[in-house]
């Protein structure tokens, strides 16, 4: 979805179907490439360019226009929502979900 959103972004085709089936190499590529882009087009972006409107068909077809401010908030949010769904699932099945609290890992220098 972060290809998708991304595409509508820089205003070019998206390369991949809106549900892509992917095996765990493709996935692994396309987290690879995220990696590279999103601080590409980020590094791009002005904060003028937050309201300017960003013109796209959803999934089933409809018309809509978002701006770059609402995309960019939509993107963070929603891949939080997934995040959450995954730790929700992995309890359910017995194990221990990966640990994803940005601030903590942070303050123990796990990430920089």
């Amino acid at each position: 979805s972060e290809l998708l959103w991304l595409s509508r972004l820089t205003e070019e085709p998206a390369r991949l179907a809106v549900w892509p089936e992917l095996d765990a190499d493709a996935s692994a590529a396309r987290v690879q490439e995220l990696t590279q882009a999103w601080p590409w087009y980020l590094s791009a972006v002005s904060a003028d360019d937050l309201a300017d409107g960003i013109a796209y068909r959803n999934s089933l077809g409809e018309f809509w226009t978002s701006t770059v401010g609402d995309i960019l908030t939509h993107v963070v949010i929603h891949s939080a929502y997934h995040r959450g769904q995954i730790a929700a699932a992995v309890r359910a099945a017995g194990g221990e979900p990966a640990y994803t609290d940005l601030i903590h890992a942070v303050r123990r220098e796990l990430i920089e």
